[in-house]
């Protein structure tokens, strides 16, 4: 018996390859919306249609539609750009966002707050710079991510490379995206022969995401994705990935059928496999996932549906080889090194530590003003990280020297009264404009850093590299579910407090408190920093002593 499929899948079966009216919704000025069935379909040209939900109640009383805008995601595989692609991101946000620049969890840049009368010439001004918004959002395999520094070594330009053809490769072919923003033109022919021949006309049940880790370190979070590749190395040479699947991080409250979910590591690839292993898992997906029930369409239902053995047994068939069994690896953390750092290249490489991620001048801190300098200089390239900050990388010690004096003279000094929590907090944009948050997240992540940072402190121990991640709704963009402390929002001003994520990435944290404010989350939070502080084994991190004493119940290793 056929299950009904949901609204959306109708709506990209009768999109035309992802055109549907848009360009007739873009034309229409008597509203700075677009038509309904459009806002589906141009998040898989790269971005949403959202209101200042700050200002609905103020619109309403004035019998105003609400404040619409867009928000643009851009693609950056591997989080690479150039000094003059950062230029261009840094004079779109000054021309069209009010300076809105901000650097995601997945490596990519955001623009919040265009309006629709800009959107095609910001579009076209990105695609100049040879960047794309193409499949940042939608029903497709997202931004690759991966570690952003090719020249560490051989192994992560190869992991680099790797994840740059699994980005190329699961591309879209519609010309939509052309036709749009580039004004291309199709003719007959063209229309007549265009096809998916990966997606199909109805791309993917739900979003899919996929990430290339190196251990030890674990910066992507590759058991947070639906599909994962861990680099395997032997005497500094890669000989391969492990694959794992099965990851995500989306829920919803009071809905238990709903979960996140690790990925499991189900065997073992070449380098030069690992493009066709991604097709067939995103085929896979795309004949088995839920079409249905879009709460239940990414593919960690799909595994947990039919089960492992029969997800393996469906993928080595369509691959025509099967999976060697997995191999041994280890991580060991996942947070930024911020500071300077030499590579295999003999080059200086400087991560700087971008709060929240927002790219912005404030107060005496000129980082927007700053890191425009160093790009018209071409002092290094720029690198997105997984955690939002920025790497300058492939520096001679001449450009470190000016690098240094820049940073001095626009007040860019990284570490002074940051902590090591706050390096490694993460927060999603939550509110105003995000349509799904119940409850702030990055306008609360300083003030609620703070508090933490006095608690730390408080017991001795505010050198511990607690990660701590605050999501604005159930979703995770900011991978809450995998932290060692996490706030994810309910309604304004209350949360669900999860604890007992691994430092490394690969154990989920556990809900130990639902529907709490900001003193009952604070003071839960002091008598687990308390214990941790008293009775925690030698090397022991926050999350494996909150896991084995307050979940767990253990007193012993």
């Amino acid at each position: 018996m056929s299950v009904p499929l949901s609204p959306v899948e109708h709506i990209k079966a009768r999109s035309n390859l992802l055109r549907g009216s848009i360009a007739s919704s873009l034309a229409d000025s008597a509203t700075g919306a677009l038509a309904e069935q459009d806002t589906h379909l141009v998040k898989f040209h790269g971005f949403y249609q959202q209101d200042n939900r700050d200002l609905r109640a103020e619109r309403i009383a004035q019998k105003l539609e609400p404040a619409y805008s867009f928000m643009i995601r851009v693609r950056v595989p591997g989080g690479s750009v150039s000094p003059r692609q950062w230029l261009v991101m840094d004079d779109l946000a000054a021309t069209y966002v009010n300076r809105a620049l901000r650097i995601t969890t997945r490596q990519a840049f955001q623009l919040h707050g265009v309006l629709k009368r800009d959107l095609k010439s910001t579009m076209g001004n990105i695609n100049a710079s040879l960047l794309d918004t193409f499949a940042a959002c939608g029903d497709v395999n997202r931004n690759v991510m991966c570690s952003p520094l090719a020249e560490l070594s051989s192994v992560h330009a190869t992991c680099y490379e790797t994840a740059c053809a699994i980005s190329r490769h699961l591309t879209p072919r519609t010309g939509a995206y052309h036709e749009l923003w580039i004004n291309g033109k199709r003719t007959g022919a063209q229309q007549a022969q265009e096809t998916e021949p990966i997606y199909g006309a109805t791309y993917l049940p739900r979003k899919f995401k996929i990430s290339v880790a190196i251990p030890p370190v674990n910066d992507v979070d590759v058991f947070a994705q639906d599909l994962g590749f861990i680099a395997i190395t032997q005497h500094d040479e890669l000989l391969g990935f492990n694959v794992t699947a099965g990851g995500g991080m989306g829920m919803s409250h009071g809905e238990p059928e709903t979960y996140p979910r690790l990925a499991d590591v189900i065997g073992f690839c070449t380098a030069q496999d690992a493009v066709a292993v991604a097709e067939g898992v995103v085929k896979l997906q795309r004949d088995h996932g839920d079409r249905g029930n879009r709460k239940h369409a990414r593919l960690k239902y799909t595994i947990d549906d039919r089960g492992l053995d029969w997800f393996k047994q469906e993928l080595f068939q369509r691959l025509g080889f099967s999976l060697e069994p997995p191999r041994p690896y280890a991580f060991l953390r996942r947070g930024d090194e911020i500071g300077w750092r030499r590579g295999g290249d003999g080059l200086w490489y400087l991560t700087l530590f971008i709060p929240e991620g927002r790219v912005a001048d404030t107060g005496t801190h000129q980082l927007a003003a700053c890191l425009r300098e160093i790009a018209e200089a071409h002092i290094g390239d720029f690198r997105l990280t997984p955690n939002q900050n920025l790497i300058i990388a492939g520096i001679d010690q001449l450009r470190r020297t000016s690098l240094e004096e820049l940073l001095a003279r626009h007040g860019v000094d990284q570490l002074q009264g940051v902590s090591p929590m706050r390096q490694q907090a993460l927060a999603c944009v939550a509110l105003p404009n995000c349509p799904l948050a119940m409850a702030e997240a990055e306008r609360y992540l300083p003030s609620f850093s703070k508090q933490m940072d006095a608690l730390l402190e408080k017991h001795g121990i505010e050198q511990a590299p607690v990660s701590v991640r605050l999501s604005g709704c159930p979703n995770g963009c900011s991978r809450p579910y995998v932290a060692e402390v996490a706030l994810v929002g309910r309604a304004p001003g209350s949360y669900n407090l999860l604890i007992g994520g691994s430092a490394s990435g690969d154990r989920l944290a556990q809900v130990v408190l639902q529907n709490e404010d900001e003193r009952g989350l604070l003071a839960y939070l002091e008598g687990a920093f308390a214990k941790f502080a008293q009775s925690r084994l030698p090397e022991e991190s926050f999350g494996d002593f909150a896991y084995r004493r307050l979940i767990q119940g253990e007193t012993n290793a």
